[in-house]
């Protein structure tokens, strides 16, 4: 398939995980990609597969929380490219394993800047460029931490209930200039940040934490990766024009449960 053919990407969190597994699922499929992080090293690693494997992507190292570095990725890819057709804001970061009692204030508003604020920079700055394409898709990064309370991770479940209110409310406003608004709500998934969440669960065994979350989810096995990006190009696509303001898990039914 080549649904994005022609089409200009923007990947923030592109420097591994999701983001990586992002940037090479939109490249195969013809955009052109413009991978955002503040890790570079990641960033040339992304860039680097993405072209091997015969794609278009340009790295750009931004903070999403600052609204200058929003600004410049965005017209990095309007300079580069043409414009933007596709934001994917995936950018995100889990805080520390914590009781809301002992949770660190300078790490909660860490939290909010990165998966909160830097949502909303990446909506209100890509919105103009989108207009001038004549619409676009934006799928933002929730979790299924946004979906229902989730102990001693109280700033990551708080920003992404937010991330949910703030797609539904930017897909009421967009849609009139055809710029359609969705958010995906991962499980567990094999990452680097369910790694990090593990060993702040169970620092003495990670594993039997992993193991445990595996147990749990109704299909016996956290996602991989690409089980998400297929949900996320699947809504940046024409496949889904008349899918606007909605969550859509990709847990193997973990929510359900």
């Amino acid at each position: 398939m080549n649904r994005f053919e022609g089409k200009v990407v923007i990947v923030t969190g592109a420097a591994g995980g999701i983001g990586r597994a992002a940037a090479l699922r939109f490249a195969g499929e013809g955009a052109a990609v413009v991978a955002v992080d503040l890790d570079a090293g990641g960033l040339a690693g992304t860039v680097a597969a993405v072209e091997a494997a015969g794609g278009t992507a340009h790295a750009v190292r931004a903070d999403v929380t600052q609204s200058d570095d929003v600004e410049a990725y965005v017209q990095t890819a309007v300079d580069r490219f043409g414009g933007v057709d596709v934001l994917f804001n995936n950018a995100g970061t889990e805080g520390v394993v914590s009781p809301l009692e002992d949770y660190p204030e300078e790490t909660f508003d860490k939290v909010m800047a990165v998966n909160v604020k830097g949502v909303w920079l990446g909506m209100r700055h890509v919105a103009g460029a989108m207009r001038a394409r004549g619409g676009g898709a934006i799928v933002n990064a929730s979790s299924g931490a946004g979906l229902r309370g989730t102990p001693e991770l109280i700033a990551y479940g708080a920003s992404k209930h937010a991330v949910i209110g703030m797609t539904e409310t930017a897909a009421i406003e967009l849609a009139p200039a055809g710029i359609r608004v969705n958010a995906v709500c991962p499980g567990p998934v094999d990452t680097r940040m369910l790694e990090a969440i593990a060993a702040g669960k169970f620092p003495e065994d990670p594993d039997l934490f992993l193991k445990r979350s595996d147990e749990r989810n109704p299909m016996g096995r956290r996602g991989r990766p690409g089980e998400v990006v297929a949900l996320v190009t699947f809504l940046a696509s024409e496949d889904a024009s008349y899918i606007n303001g909605g969550w859509h898990t990709v847990d193997g039914g973990w929510a359900a449960g």
